[in-house]
């Protein structure tokens, strides 16, 4: 997804190449943000000015990306943007979190506050008409709306991807506890608004609109709706058009160097108990639970989905996604009780999750065994029964341990 708005050409079937001007542009911004987040990061340790000097520097340094990729775009290959990016994401899974990560979060945590500053400004200066139907029906493509509404639904409501980003990242870069529910539930109220602007965006396209004006892509459709929107104000289509598909670039590349520091931490945690003795672990422990080894397994399987097309197991995100959430849930709810505090609050979130995500499963998972009963399955439908099939193992086996534990009796 990333890489495909890096892409910079085009050849159609003729042979003829196409440069894609507004991919330039966001890719060598993309490049020159990392470049930046690195030296940025040791300025900011190294350094002892106060935040309105250090965001004054972060500003211009966004700027001054910005003012370089609009003028000197980068036209590069599909399949070489993949390698850049798979460098890239090993270097931040490995590198410490303030010389890479925290800078680069810090950098684009600026554009995409102007990017959602500027498209609630649109909105409400365009008025754009909905062009959606109000509802069709509750069964879409043998889908229904329960449980498929809250496995779609994530960012803003309940993410377990979120729970595991806020245990391996973000717990590292809050100074005090008191921080948390601010800077958590914040974000949540955040991406819920960015959620309904996207929806708005959506729905002022009228039905072939955006596929006619040669948006094809998510974020392409995302962006020019937002430019459609901007331009009644005056600015140049293009010129928003390119900020917005970087913004989203941005957004889609921090959340892979997160997702890729937290599949490296979670491979090397599946080896290891509490009371493991790291001194005295056996060879075989010791290289699975390597940074580097488990890092590079973690991303090489990432890259192989990439090259065979990931949309083979995507379907299977939202549920996977939204079991997680389920684990973090049982997880909190047994700590709490085992700490003697109250954690009731859970309890219904939790089983209300559990219904959605082994409905979700389940649903999954007979309609794949019908097809395979009666037409046969291909690989990656075989991949996704397996792996459906497998969440719903371990998602019904952590439930029932989990329930269990918070029945027992309290201990004395």
């Amino acid at each position: 997804v990333v890489a495909v708005t890096f892409k910079g050409f085009t050849v159609d079937e003729a042979g003829a190449v196409t440069k894609i001007a507004a991919n330039g542009a966001v890719a060598t911004t993309s490049m020159l943000f990392i470049i930046e987040a690195v030296a940025l990061g040791y300025f900011l340790k190294y350094t002892k000015f106060n935040k309105w000097i250090n965001t004054a520097v972060a500003i211009l340094l966004l700027v001054a990306a910005i003012a370089l990729g609009l003028n000197f775009p980068v036209y590069v290959d599909l399949g070489t943007w993949h390698i850049i990016i798979f460098v890239y994401i090993l270097i931040a899974s490995v590198a410490p979190v303030w010389a890479l990560l925290q800078p680069r979060d810090y950098l684009n945590s600026y554009l995409l506050i102007f990017m959602i500053v500027g498209a609630v400004i649109g909105v409400f200066v365009a008025n754009p008409a909905c062009n959606l139907k109000p509802f069709t029906s509750f069964n879409v493509n043998g889908q229904y709306m329960f449980p498929i509404l809250f496995v779609t639904i994530a960012c803003g409501a309940v993410s377990g991807f979120h729970s595991l980003v806020s245990s391996g990242t973000a717990s590292k870069q809050i100074k005090n506890e008191k921080n948390m529910l601010p800077v958590s539930f914040g974000a949540m109220l955040m991406e819920s608004m960015l959620a309904i602007i996207a929806l708005i965006a959506v729905a002022s396209f009228a039905d072939g609109e955006a596929a006619a004006q040669g948006l094809t892509t998510q974020p392409q459709i995302f962006a020019g709706a937002i430019a459609n929107f901007l331009s009644v104000v005056g600015l140049p289509h293009s010129l928003v058009f390119t900020l917005i598909n970087l913004a989203v670039s941005a957004f889609a590349l921090t959340s892979l160097d997160s997702v890729a520091r937290v599949g490296r931490l979670s491979f090397q945690e599946f080896f290891m108990d509490s009371d493991t003795d790291e001194e005295n672990m056996s060879p075989f422990v010791k290289v699975v639970t390597n940074k580097y080894f488990a890092t590079i397994i973690t991303l090489v399987l990432a890259y192989l989905l990439t090259k065979v097309g990931y949309a083979e197991i995507w379907p299977l995100f939202g549920s996977a996604n939204q079991l997680l959430s389920v684990l973090a849930l049982v997880a909190c709810a047994v700590f709490l009780k085992k700490t003697k505090r109250q954690g009731w609050m859970l309890w219904v979130p939790m089983l209300f999750m559990m219904a959605v995500t082994f409905t979700a499963l389940s649903m999954t998972i007979i309609k794949l065994t019908n097809a395979f009963m009666t037409t046969g399955l291909d690989l990656g439908n075989t991949l996704q029964l397996v792996f459906a099939v497998l969440l719903l193992i371990l998602g019904v086996l952590v439930a029932i341990q989990g329930i269990k534990k918070l029945l027992e009796k309290a201990d004395k």
